[in-house]
């Protein structure tokens, strides 16, 4: 009979677990929806042709521009590990530094490993190193 309570709270306790994870994931997406302005790649500046990136949480995609190509593909999210899926783009060819943009910005995604959303600045770590490969200011609807 022990045996059995012991297996039926452990039981318990893991479902409890999983629902509870489901709960801070759907959080989490819900956080993270929005667009988004790159403002830094790594510790360069950018000014001029920012890239874009929109997160749609209801079907975990993204979307954007790299400041010359539009992008689209998905996201995961497990608490704060983030990394992207299936990231396509359009091949038009743009004038420098626009392409150099582009090329980091694109690397950035397929290096994400994290993330984090402090005061509307989202900042994408590297899966590697944890170093900061992206920054980027959501937008706010007022």
């Amino acid at each position: 009979m022990k045996a059995l309570i012991t297996i039926c709270t452990a039981a318990l306790f893991l479902i409890s677990c999983n629902e509870t994870k489901k709960v801070i994931d759907v959080a989490g997406n819900v956080q993270l929806a929005g667009n988004y302005t790159i403002t830094s790649l790594g510790e360069t500046s950018v000014t001029e042709n920012a890239p874009n990136i929109t997160f749609l949480a209801l079907d975990k995609s993204v979307k954007g521009n790299t400041g010359c190509n539009s992008f689209f593909g998905n996201y995961s999210l497990d608490l704060y590990a983030l990394s992207f899926i299936d990231i396509a783009a359009t091949e038009r060819a743009c004038d420098e530094p626009i392409m150099t943009n582009e090329n980091m910005f694109l690397q950035a995604l397929y290096n994400t490993g994290s993330y984090s959303l402090e005061e509307n600045v989202l900042t994408l770590f590297s899966k590697n190193d944890r170093s900061v490969l992206l920054k980027a200011q959501k937008e706010v609807n007022q």
